[in-house]
């Protein structure tokens, strides 16, 4: 493919620039924002917490300056999996097309759990039906809340394939809606916040540590470096959708303003989400933290505004994360048919209706959704588990879109872009590696019957995959493999 930024054509009728922020932050925030509170508690005190705050954000900055730089010199490019085949060669594409892909409807897992959290918490309608949503022990979605998720998985499904752009407008629209409530929430942690709350035992090596001993977790916090990396995989999976403009590069307005897009996207989250998770750690005692039920938003605001801040929480949750699922049922949609016309995946992916949207794509995600909304009852917590696959995955797309900045600005000889690209690149992989490798080598099993698709889209085209491109798909699925007795031993959390 040329380096040819002619090759780039707007879209009069696309998506503007407010829409692809609304994509970047709506993508973003979702059950994430909302869940940071309780889970960073159970791992980290608020010093260790800020301090985690500046790695990731300095992590995703370096990313976001990649993206941006990408999309303004390839505007060609159609995004983040153009970007590894572009680089690195057609397989290469799949791997990243293909993680995004397993990350966003995995990610739909996590939002369809909140709901049914949040549906069954005691300022919603767990107070006149308990239990009937979800499991009060777990916080995984009961019979019940199974069909409601399932219901409002096949509605955005159809709201979708009934047309992309009309769904983005209404994205942007529930963006602002989000971004005002968690607004909302900061003001009041600000009124009620208490500097003799926040700065006792500001590092978690006395208190904190004594606290989450008595909610059952050995071993406390533990140092100050642990409770750092512990952070990191929690914090990771509110990033996800930070690629969200790159991925709708095809549908935007401008394709030049998809990289400032992005960058604003990322400081509006940065904002929100460093206010939102540590501020409640000086409007709470630290064990009435730790022992909040899921979401811990919920509890926290309840505190600060008695009597109605409980139920407001709990339905603004729901309509963010509605909002975010609606994103993430484009974003994996899009993402496949960009692949299908890579010939990455089978030309059927990028089937479109005459609403020009990718039904039978939106399809295969609903299903494969579906699936994993009942499988995941059956995991120890659902939540962590959907929001830790959905994280491993989608760091696959980013370290790809990362390792391309380093290999194009070597070639323009711009040491100042390299920089950034090794710097993005090791994050993603450290990050990773620290914090989630064996929910990594879960994933690897989603590439299995992923090779079929790419085999047979070859095939389409009359080509075979080399020897070394099968060597490759060997490796990742024998990795995919190794994770199974790993599971059943206990090694990697699942049940």
């Amino acid at each position: 493919m040329a380096d040819n930024k002619s090759a780039a054509v707007d879209n009069p009728n696309g998506v503007g620039f407010f829409g692809l922020v609304g994509m970047v932050v709506s993508s973003c925030i979702g059950s994430g924002v909302f869940a940071l509170t309780g889970q960073l508690a159970n791992v980290a005190s608020p010093g260790a917490a800020l301090v985690a705050w500046v790695v990731c954000g300095l992590g995703f900055l370096f990313l976001a300056l990649s993206l941006a730089h990408l999309g303004g010199a390839r505007p060609d490019l159609d995004g983040c999996v153009a970007y590894a085949e572009e680089g690195f060669g057609p397989i290469h594409g799949f791997i990243s097309g293909w993680g995004y892909w397993l990350s966003a409807w995995l990610g739909n897992v996590g939002f369809a759990t909140m709901v049914a959290q949040t549906l069954g918490s005691d300022y919603c309608l767990g107070t006149v039906m308990p239990g009937v949503f979800s499991d009060p022990a777990t916080g995984n979605p009961a019979l019940v809340g199974v069909i409601v998720v399932s219901i409002v998985l096949w509605g955005i499904t159809f709201l979708v394939i009934n047309g992309v752009e009309s769904a983005a407008g209404l994205n942007a629209v529930v963006m602002v809606v989000k971004v005002a409530t968690i607004f909302l929430f900061v003001v009041f942690t600000v009124i009620c916040f208490k500097g003799g709350v926040f700065t006792a035992d500001f590092w978690g090596q006395a208190e904190r540590n004594a606290a989450i001993i008595a909610a059952g977790t050995e071993g406390g916090l533990g140092s100050v470096a642990n409770q750092v990396v512990n952070c990191i995989l929690i914090m990771m999976w509110v990033f996800i959708g930070i690629e969200g403009a790159s991925v709708m590069s095809g549908r935007a307005k401008k394709k030049s303003e998809i990289g400032s897009a992005t960058v604003v996207g990322l400081i509006v989250l940065l904002v929100l989400y460093i206010a939102a998770s540590v501020l409640p750690y000086g409007v709470m005692p630290y064990e009435e933290l730790v022992a909040a039920p899921k979401p811990a938003t919920i509890t926290v605001f309840e505190t600060m505004a008695p009597g109605w801040g409980g139920a407001f929480i709990s339905w603004a949750i729901i309509i963010s994360v509605l909002g975010s699922w609606l994103s993430f049922t484009m974003l994996p949609a899009e993402c496949s048919s960009l692949m299908a016309a890579h010939h990455l995946l089978p030309v059927k992916w990028d089937e479109r209706n005459e609403k020009n949207s990718p039904r039978y794509s939106l399809l295969i995600v609903g299903v494969c959704t579906q699936v994993f909304i009942i499988l995941a009852t059956y995991a120890a917590d659902a939540y962590t588990f959907a929001i830790s696959m959905c994280t491993v995955t989608i760091v696959v797309t980013w370290a790809y879109a990362a390792a391309y900045q380093v290999k194009y600005s070597m070639e323009k000889k711009d040491m100042g872009q390299v920089v950034i690209g090794v710097i993005a690149f090791l994050f993603q992989v450290i990050g990773v590696l620290f914090t989630g490798w064996g929910f990594l080598l879960l994933a690897c099993l989603g590439y299995i019957p992923g090779w079929f698709f790419y085999k047979k889209a070859l095939a389409e085209q009359d080509k075979e995959m080399s020897k070394n491109d099968k060597i490759l798909a060997v490796v990742i699925s024998v990795l995919g493999v190794i994770s199974i007795p790993l599971t059943f031993m206990g090694i990697i959390p699942v049940f």
